[in-house]
């Protein structure tokens, strides 16, 4: 390993003693990949906490039809009555 700096070499060399077997192809998220999933999952609790907060200002009672309240049924809903005669 050439390109590594020698401070890199002995710390992979103290770590190598700690481990039975290094497997140089083994993938790892690593720190990089903690941070990501710590902002990630930090974003999601905001959202979650913006939502619960728009969804409590919300007003679901709904306000009565004032076309059901005067005259007919059949008048309010635009339906034509039948003639007589």
């Amino acid at each position: 390993m050439p390109d590594m700096s020698a401070s890199a070499s002995l710390a992979m060399t103290q770590l190598a003693t700690l481990a039975k077997e290094v497997d140089e192809d083994k993938v790892t998220p690593g720190v990089l990949g903690f941070i990501v999933f710590a902002m990630l999952a930090l974003a999601v609790w905001g959202l979650m906490k913006s939502m619960n907060r728009h969804m409590s200002r919300v007003d679901f009672t709904e306000a009565p039809d004032p076309k059901a309240d005067s005259g007919d049924s059949a008048e309010a809903s635009g339906a034509a009555k039948p003639q007589q005669g």
